[in-house]
């Protein structure tokens, strides 16, 4: 019977989008085996017509709307970005299973960490409607996890590197060294985005 190594996912996402990263090995000894660029959003989906606003600012849209309508809209849309982070994190799984790797866990890198108010609330703050924006995309990358049976972790990316040295033992610098020594095997781009999702990884795939 084939012995099946640990992989882990690291995400970061963006309004309508995220930037997805499977690691394996550790930070001593890191392994990039996919990275990509996942759409959290179908343009084609139907949606109330907002000037200057798409699905990929779900509560721009919903401010536009009144409550009830609004609450539709973005139980509608959060369907979608689950159902479309769950497709690719499957595809993704898939290939590394074929490879002989198996999917443990998934990091999810996140802001500030702060709960979010009433839908009203919100609505009602651009600064609030932003950081909404972030946790509706993260969300659905937990529940799309959660769906197919992989763990997820969460660590604020302000403490993502001090977090790790902690945890794993390894001093900050020098695995912020070995992440950027990574981009030789990873390829273009490779950037805080692909960086800071693979941190995460490494940190679900420890967890």
């Amino acid at each position: 019977m084939k012995t099946m190594k640990s992989a882990a996912f690291g995400v970061r996402v963006h309004s309508g989008w995220a930037a997805l990263v499977a690691v394996a090995g550790s930070v001593r000894a890191p392994e990039i085996h996919d990275r990509r660029r996942i759409s959290l959003v179908d343009p084609g989906a139907p949606a109330p017509k907002v000037p200057g606003h798409g699905p990929e600012q779900p509560y721009h849209v919903a401010k536009e709307l009144k409550v009830e309508e609004a609450e539709m809209y973005l139980e509608s849309s959060a369907k979608i970005a689950s159902k479309l982070a769950r497709s690719a994190l499957e595809e993704v799984a898939a290939a590394l299973l074929e490879r002989g790797f198996r999917i443990t866990g998934c990091g999810i890198v996140l802001a500030s960490g702060r709960l979010l108010p009433a839908l009203e609330q919100i609505l009602a703050s651009h600064p609030m409607i932003h950081t909404a924006e972030g946790e509706f995309f993260r969300n659905a990358v937990r529940e799309a996890c959660r769906g197919i049976g992989i763990a997820v972790s969460g660590v604020r990316e302000r403490d993502l590197f001090n977090l790790a040295a902690k945890k794993l033992d390894f001093p900050a610098t020098r695995i912020r060294r070995k992440i950027e020594e990574l981009r030789r095997t990873a390829g273009s781009p490779w950037t805080s985005d692909q960086k800071n999702a693979a941190v995460a990884g490494f940190l679900a795939l420890d967890a």
